[in-house]
């Protein structure tokens, strides 16, 4: 039997948050993007490595700490109704930064949002096939 380098399902590139209030990102995932928990370690009461999975990509994420200081990840997503989440993620304490619209030349319908943890999203439906 072969064993694989990564667990079953995972990509072998995943976005990596790191944030102040990672269980609170995580029920913001949660109740934006319908994201699945997967794996959460703690030690002394901070979340040291989480993995949350949207669809098929499995996001990681941290506490911030001295050592390892939030970062301000601009992350892309294709979802199934652009409008719908991204009215979600401002119900949920998200910031508009673009409202979902369609774009000449641009074959999805794009918008993007801050969420409360310093991180931007960008969203996107394709509505007509690339050419």
């Amino acid at each position: 039997m072969a064993t694989s380098f990564k667990p079953s399902g995972y990509n072998s590139l995943s976005p990596y948050h790191v944030v102040k209030g990672a269980d609170a990102y995580i029920d913001f995932l949660e109740r934006v993007f319908g994201a699945e928990r997967l794996r959460r370690y703690t030690h002394e009461g901070r979340v040291v490595h989480a993995e949350v999975r949207l669809d098929d990509t499995v996001l990681m994420l941290a506490e911030a700490t001295e050592q390892f200081p939030p970062n301000r990840p601009l992350t892309h997503l294709y979802v199934a109704d652009v409008d719908k989440l991204h009215q979600r993620a401002v119900e949920a304490g998200g910031t508009s930064i673009d409202a979902p619209r369609e774009r000449p030349g641009d074959p999805d319908r794009r918008g993007a949002f801050s969420d409360p943890f310093g991180g931007s999203w960008s969203v996107a439906t394709q509505v007509h096939p690339a050419t």
